[in-house]
């Protein structure tokens, strides 16, 4: 081959600068400025993203701000509705308890009375007659002897005719009703308390402090009554089961019982039974234990049986919380132990039932027959003065009349006038202190003082309406005093 050929064809291997050359350098120019671009992108869109989580950041710390300044002032308004109802209801525990029971105001009551039932092993060794009064903060308790006769005859009495036995079969009703009969009263109400009722809500409490009358030491290991008792006497903190012994025990196991001045048997147990219960109340309505309301309320639902309205005890419940358990009094139904038909029954005084009853659960003797009773008493003694402020001063003077005073005015100031004018003109104020609020003001005559010496008392306080009722912690008299008093 001639050079010249050669020369040709190494001319022809040689790129030319037109089209190939020219097209490969633009198109690696042209993905550089893609690249550039797409990067360029890339990175606005990494900021963009950013931007938008950081204003979604933003917008939801904005809208949880919100929401927690609408929860905030919801609270605040809640809390402020919760405060203006607590007031409403009276302010203090009573409101707050009113409000958190539901109560949307408070409400005037009457006296409510109660049959209170203990169950152990399908029978009741506990029947109390009890009353509540919550604008005078006084309680009653009456114990019903387990025995207590209630057949049509005692010639045919049989141990059927026990007022315990016509329990059997888990009757309250019948119970309730048999009561009424004996005592001549009206109740409406029962409360059926199983033993678990009374361990679970002494356990709930913290224990009951209680001093125990005597040694107890008593055991039946029947399979149908099977029960051990062993305590010691002395003040100690008794728990859920002990509460079972001490309310069950009646006698040793060698025959010893209560002493003779506790009361013997079911005497002495219906009294261990009364006092424990108002420890255990005490120790119920101690701050501490009130707002355990759920609970107790729980430990009802199961083991309490009861016909009372779920909103008649919503609206007990608010002031029973101020009760003091000294305002309690108790007594057993008056009667005796005898042998009726081979049975020993318990037989109850018809007159002194009677008398105890209205003493107990009525307003006793009208303040017409008080007067009557105290003109016999006038006229059998010449040397009484017929002089009302001689009369009211020396008997002063001679025996000190005691007075207890209430304030349910709603106005703390107008305690101290009234016991400062009561001192003044003679009487022993040995008590004073804060009850419902009530409209009018009232003087009950307990131990059948003379009318003249309640008219004096009326006339200091320039309001009052003048009553009699029952014996209570030896005061001769007890005052409220009600709204009626402000406007003097």
């Amino acid at each position: 081959m001639s050079s010249k050929h050669m020369k040709k064809e190494e001319k022809n291997k040689v790129p030319k600068k037109g089209k190939n050359v020219g097209k490969s350098t633009s198109s690696n120019s042209t993905k550089t400025k893609n690249n550039s671009k797409n990067e360029n992108k890339n990175v606005k869109n990494k900021k963009n993203i950013k931007n938008q989580k950081n204003n979604r950041n933003k917008k939801a710390s904005k809208i949880l701000i919100r929401v927690i300044l609408v929860i905030l002032v919801i609270g605040i308004i809640a809390a402020g509705i919760f405060a203006y109802k607590v007031s409403q209801n009276g302010g203090g525990l009573k409101g707050t308890i009113t409000t958190v029971m539901g109560g949307d105001q408070k409400k005037s009551l009457s006296e409510i009375q109660v049959l209170l039932l203990g169950e152990s092993t399908g029978l009741t060794d506990t029947i109390i007659a009890c009353s509540y009064n919550p604008n005078t903060q006084e309680a009653t308790m009456l114990s019903i002897p387990r025995d207590t006769f209630v057949g049509s005859s005692e010639k045919r009495a049989t141990a059927s005719d026990k007022i315990n036995a016509v329990f059997q079969g888990q009757y309250p009703e019948k119970t309730l009703e048999a009561v009424n009969e004996v005592t001549g009263l009206n109740i409406p109400y029962y409360v059926l308390v199983d033993t678990k009722a009374l361990q679970e809500l002494v356990d709930a409490i913290g224990g009951v402090e209680f001093y125990v009358p005597m040694d107890m030491d008593y055991d039946d290991t029947s399979k149908e009554n099977y029960l051990r008792i062993h305590l010691k006497e002395g003040m100690q903190t008794i728990n859920g089961e002990q509460a079972e012994q001490l309310l069950r025990f009646r006698h040793n196991n060698d025959g010893s019982t209560y002493p003779a001045s506790y009361g013997e048997q079911d005497i002495g147990r219906m009294r261990t039974q009364r006092e424990f219960i108002m420890a255990a109340l005490k120790q119920t309505l101690k701050p501490e234990n009130i707002f355990k309301i759920g609970e107790f309320i729980d430990i009802a639902n199961r083991n309490v049986k009861t016909n009372l309205p779920i909103e008649l005890i919503k609206d007990y419940i608010p002031y029973a919380v101020e009760f003091n358990t000294e305002n309690i009094i108790t007594e057993t139904l008056p009667g005796e132990s005898v042998k009726l038909n081979g049975v020993w029954l318990y037989r109850k005084n018809d007159l002194e039932t009677q008398q105890l009853i209205n003493e107990l659960f009525f307003d006793g003797p009208t303040e017409e027959e008080l007067e009557a009773i105290e003109s016999q008493k006038e006229s059998a003694s010449d040397s009484k003065s017929e002089n009302v402020a001689n009369t009211t001063t020396s008997q002063s003077t001679a025996t000190p009349i005691t007075v207890q005073v209430l304030n349910g005015s709603g106005d703390a100031s107008a305690l101290a006038p009234v016991v400062t004018k009561l001192k003044e003109n003679g009487f022993t104020v040995v008590a004073v202190g804060n009850t419902t609020s009530t409209k009018k003001t009232t003087i009950t005559n307990r131990t059948k003082q003379s009318s003249e010496t309640a008219s004096k008392i009326q006339s200091l306080l320039g309001t009052g309406t003048i009553k009699s009722a029952k014996k209570l912690n030896d005061f001769d008299f007890s005052i409220v005093i009600g709204k009626d008093y402000l406007s003097n």
